[in-house]
């Protein structure tokens, strides 16, 4: 069952990507002049990864659908270079399929083009989980997080499909970094579909 979850969801972006890709190709429609108003959003993010794949959570496979919606940069750069050190607002969150950890998050992302195409991105900031805080004797998909909320940091690659649209590979880890006694963290792994406004 939760085989056929994580295959359908990983069929559901590829076929996004697809039909991505297939608008892309399409000339562009003429362009008229807009407000120069800045926008408050920045982009939105929808996906899945793959629970703590190398610990307890993750054990017989567990699936997460992902969404995260990035703000606008407080201020902008005269130049490209400083302007990579302006980071993005984010918030966003993760539902386990199986009833194990989800959680909700915010924080801080800095976004480096490697080329027009291709870019990678860290972030960090904190979460709140419904997850177990202690040693759970009995519940072995369970993982104690000793606290919450916990620190989050992230690292993704991502690839520009057109204006738009881009997919992007994550690693996300949660942990308490030591504040409370127990601390193994959640450390998840998947694919996202990015549409920036």
């Amino acid at each position: 069952m939760r085989t056929g979850i994580v295959l359908g969801l990983g069929l559901l972006v590829v076929s996004s990507v697809g039909a991505i890709a297939a608008d892309a190709k399409r000339p562009a429609p003429a362009t008229y002049p807009t407000s120069s108003q800045p926008s408050l959003l920045s982009e939105f993010r929808i996906g899945f990864s793959a629970q703590d794949p190398w610990g307890p959570e993750g054990k017989d496979g567990s699936a997460n659908l992902t969404g995260e919606i990035l703000f606008a940069k407080p201020f902008t750069a005269s130049d490209l270079f400083t302007s990579y050190f302006i980071p993005r607002p984010h918030i966003g969150g993760s539902v386990n399929f199986d009833g194990r950890t989800s959680f909700a998050y915010a924080g801080l992302t800095w976004t480096i083009d490697i080329t027009p195409n291709l870019f990678v991105e860290g972030s960090i900031g904190g979460a709140i989980h419904n997850g177990d805080k202690d040693v759970v004797g009995i519940n072995v998909h369970r993982q104690a997080l000793g606290c919450s909320p916990l620190f989050r940091e992230s690292g993704s690659v991502g690839v520009r499909l057109s204006a738009n649209w881009s997919v992007m590979a994550t690693i996300e880890h949660l942990s308490n970094a030591g504040a409370c006694s127990e601390n193994r963290g959640l450390t998840n792994i998947g694919a996202r579909v990015g549409y920036t406004f």
